[in-house]
């Protein structure tokens, strides 16, 4: 017992735990938010497709996507290529890989022969399923 003197309690001890609350939100909110634009980035490609009156189907897993704009680019898997290069990486997935089915994505300014001879070089390769991609007609299912 000290004279004159109270006993000081000590304070309270800094704390040195992380608050994990506000860090699982903030990451919550960007899931969220790539899961809602995640599918909005599928193609960059601007295509005018024709609008036909068939029922939706899924791409086959073993497919390729050939886009033909209305300049006359060419698109492989949305990535641009020359005719040449066109025809290069087409003949060696031909090859590899005959069942391949080939999703044709046209433009409505396109001139048939145009797709004809795309057709043609897709043929010459070995690719024989070829599917032409549309849009649904207004008030089809």
């Amino acid at each position: 017992m000290a004279f004159g003197r109270l006993e000081r309690r000590q304070g309270a001890k800094p704390m040195s735990d992380i608050n994990m609350t506000p860090l699982i939100d903030v990451m919550l909110v960007l899931v969220i938010i790539f899961m809602l634009t995640a599918p909005l980035m599928t193609s960059d490609l601007k295509l005018n497709l024709p609008k036909a009156d068939a029922v939706a189907t899924e791409a086959p897993p073993d497919s390729l996507t050939i886009a033909l704009t209305a300049k006359g680019d060419v698109y492989l898997n949305d990535k641009l290529l020359s005719a040449g290069d066109l025809k290069a990486q087409v003949g060696v997935i031909g090859k590899q890989r005959p069942d391949t089915e080939v999703q044709l994505q046209a433009d409505q300014a396109v001139a048939y022969g145009r797709v004809a001879e795309l057709i043609g070089v897709l043929q010459k390769a070995g690719l024989n399923r070829i599917a032409f991609v549309t849009l649904p007609a207004p008030g089809a299912q």
